[in-house]
């Protein structure tokens, strides 16, 4: 593994020493914890970059993103606002240069687009936001699907305002509606991106022959989908796909939305009113007891070159393709600078070969559930 092995031991090894002693979910009251070690760890800006997409159509970002919808949604109570901007201001003074949002990701009046709109106004023109349409909104709930043409145009500007911003980076269908032709949808975003208001489309969840649709009526710069270590179905479904096309892939959820970082276990308490977790198979305390074997897994590689299981998990991702780039959501500073960590990792082909052939052993317990 090519790295600065001393900066990783000295830093996995006092974020690991605060992690642990995060009670329960860990992930909602270690702020003093956080804070105190942020400085210890004296990253190194992120500055490597990956390509999605090809040809006229391709989008330069920096190789980790930031998902920021665990600040307003589906995470557990709602952190400080003025943190959560602090936070994301953060990330783009260490590098970062995609941040991904969604018109559907809030909860009651916190709507994350208008906080990320905010966080990025000062420095616009030097990051890519990517946001998302697709959903029918009541209520601050989404109560089912529409990707009609007049929607899309209506979600379209309605999100420009939220985001205070004149173009959409990356829109995408955040879901497949299933009473509206692929076609259709991709030539509204055909439309949009002529108009100017949007710069890149691309699709949320689909199957290689929906990508094959829609790409023929406007090239396709990412899907993003889930995909992690206890996820691995888009290597056979749409992998091959992506490359023969030259679409990047942007993976959701990849420490599978908090267990792969080692924090989560069968006493995990979820807030239920804001967290979709304990609604998914892969996380009632039974899986997540029987699933531990995967985390000490990636401890076992981890602590032998001085890093975290996060980071094991986030530089393995890395090692797959060049034109994926993971978008992990954080709420904590610490963990900000943890995933960021994972960008420096070159892992041989050794490295590789031994934690795939421990990660084969491994039976994941828990169906993914519904996305």
């Amino acid at each position: 593994m090519k790295t600065d092995r001393r900066k990783f031991l000295i830093s996995g090894a006092t974020l690991t020493a605060a992690l642990v002693a995060a009670p329960g979910i860990g992930f909602a009251s270690s702020e003093n914890i956080e804070e105190k070690k942020d400085s210890d760890m004296a990253p190194s800006k992120l500055d490597k970059t990956r390509i999605l997409g090809s040809g006229e159509n391709k989008l330069e970002v920096s190789s980790l993103g930031l998902g920021c919808m665990g600040m307003s949604h589906n995470r557990g109570r709602l952190p400080d606002r003025n943190a959560m901007i602090a936070l994301i201001r953060k990330a783009y003074e260490q590098g970062v240069t995609l941040f991904d949002t969604a018109e559907v990701y809030r909860f009651g009046q916190h709507i994350n687009e208008e906080l990320v709109g905010e966080a990025l106004n000062p420095f616009r023109k030097d990051i890519v936001i990517a946001t998302k349409y697709g959903f029918k909104i009541e209520n601050a709930k989404s109560v089912g699907r529409d990707s009609r043409p007049e929607h899309i145009r209506a979600v379209a500007e309605q999100s420009l305002k939220r985001l205070k911003t004149d173009r959409i980076d990356l829109f995408y269908q955040h879901r497949v509606d299933p009473n509206v032709p692929v076609e259709d949808v991709a030539g509204t975003l055909k439309d949009l991106i002529k108009e100017g208001k949007v710069k890149h489309y691309g699709l949320c969840e689909v199957d290689a022959q929906t990508i094959r649709r829609a790409h023929k009526v406007h090239p396709l710069t990412a899907i993003q989908s889930e995909y992690h270590l206890m996820w691995r179905q888009p290597e056979v479904d749409i992998f091959p796909t992506l490359e023969e096309l030259g679409i990047g892939f942007v993976p959701y959820s990849p420490i599978s939305r908090g267990y792969l970082g080692g924090l989560m276990n069968d006493t995990t308490k979820f807030f239920e009113e804001n967290d979709n977790r304990p609604t998914l198979p892969r996380y009632t305390p039974e899986a997540m007891k029987k699933n531990m074997v995967i985390i000490d897994v990636l401890n076992a590689f981890g602590h032998e070159r001085g890093l975290t299981s996060a980071q094991v998990a986030l530089a393995h991702m890395l090692a797959q393709k060049p034109w994926i780039v993971p978008i992990p959501g954080t709420t904590k500073s610490a963990h900000l600078l943890e995933n960021l960590g994972a960008a420096d990792l070159n892992f041989t082909k050794e490295d590789l070969k031994t934690l795939d052939t421990a990660l084969a052993k491994i039976k994941i317990f828990g169906a993914r559930g519904s996305v």
